[in-house]
């Protein structure tokens, strides 16, 4: 994806907490370190004290995975895992129906995290890996803080070791090395195109046990991921969070400007003045706006958009919001095939 040569006027100041997050020492590559306990005292006064109870309560959650209490039958869809069938409810209704059980509280969580070059972008508040970095924090923490773990399987495109896993604990001391991880891990400069095939397949040979997985990235990736996706959705409770900035879907007239990709350093000269360039380029963003949502739609993997402009206490309170709105309407689904 282009990075822009970014406006000033454009650019409003900083939370504040997240800007004593990010010190002044600085690292390889003139970038500056994000202290990882600033910035986790920082998500538990704004997001984890907001967020807590929702994904949660006191002996369920809203994640679907193994345990003892069923949460959901449905009818059998295309990318459901077969093993799943209830023989019983698919005699009496004359059409297959899974189950689904509510996950128990001692869960596992994996995040997936995309930290290629281009989640580097960001023309709001933050970037698109400072918000990666917020959302591991806060539903870490959250998780650990009922007793679950959680690992981490970071991509940074590197062509020797692409990839670094975190294997799953519990325990605030774990949480802040997986925001260390999340926040300073660097990528290749020379990587090329993000390639999420690598990751997803890489994540179906290392997650074993049933987990709930968190797909972050801005899903700027070469073709083809979608079946990896599906793969791992059959196994795995698998949630996509989608990284995006306004400015990759809607141009400002800025004039001529330099823009550049991201990861394979291409640079183009380009007039945002122009009414009919804008225009081609807001089609191109709708059009891989609907090609996304068919291919999570058709992986069944809920998709939550964080926003580089938006709250994330907000988005993440929406989303768990219509989350157990349909857990509750399924819940009510339930009883119809049993009682036929």
């Amino acid at each position: 994806m282009f990075g822009w040569l970014r406006d000033p006027r454009r650019r409003s100041a900083p939370d504040a907490a997240v800007d004593e997050a990010v010190t002044a020492a600085s690292v390889a590559g003139g970038q500056s370190r994000v202290d990882p306990e600033s910035l986790l005292r920082s998500l538990e006064w704004k997001t984890v004290r907001v967020l807590d109870g929702l994904l949660q309560g006191d002996y369920k959650t809203l994640f679907r995975g193994e345990g003892m209490a069923l949460a959901e039958l449905r009818e059998y869809q295309p990318h459901d895992d077969v093993r799943h069938i209830d023989w019983n409810a698919t005699a009496r209704m004359q059409t297959p129906y899974v189950r689904e059980h509510q996950e128990d509280r001692d869960m596992s969580a994996w995040f997936l995290v995309d930290l290629s070059r281009s989640v580097s972008f960001g023309s709001a508040q933050t970037s698109k890996r400072m918000l990666a970095t917020e959302f591991v924090g806060a539903m870490a923490r959250i998780l650990s803080r009922r007793g679950n773990r959680a690992g981490a399987m970071i991509y940074t495109g590197l062509r020797t070791q692409g990839q670094r896993h975190i294997p799953p604990r519990a325990g605030r001391r774990h949480v802040l090395h997986l925001i260390d991880c999340v926040a300073n891990t660097r990528a290749d400069q020379h990587s090329g195109e993000t390639d999420l095939r690598v990751l997803l397949a890489d994540a179906m040979e290392v997650i074993k046990r049933r987990s709930t997985v968190f797909v972050i990235s801005d899903f700027y990736t070469v073709e083809g991921w979608e079946p990896s996706l599906a793969r791992l959705a059959r196994r795995h409770d698998v949630i996509a969070i989608r990284l995006t900035d306004p400015l990759e879907a809607c141009l400002p007239d800025l004039g001529l400007v330099t823009i550049e990709d991201a990861e394979t350093g291409e640079q183009v000269f380009v007039d945002t003045h122009d009414p009919a360039f804008r225009r081609r380029f807001e089609q191109m963003s709708e059009l891989r706006e609907i090609a996304l949502r068919a291919a999570f739609s058709g992986a069944g993997v809920d998709c939550l958009e964080l926003r580089t402009d938006s709250s994330l206490v907000a988005s993440l309170t929406h989303f768990m919001a219509l989350r157990k709105r349909r857990g509750q309407l399924a819940g009510g689904a339930t009883r119809a095939p049993q009682a036929a």
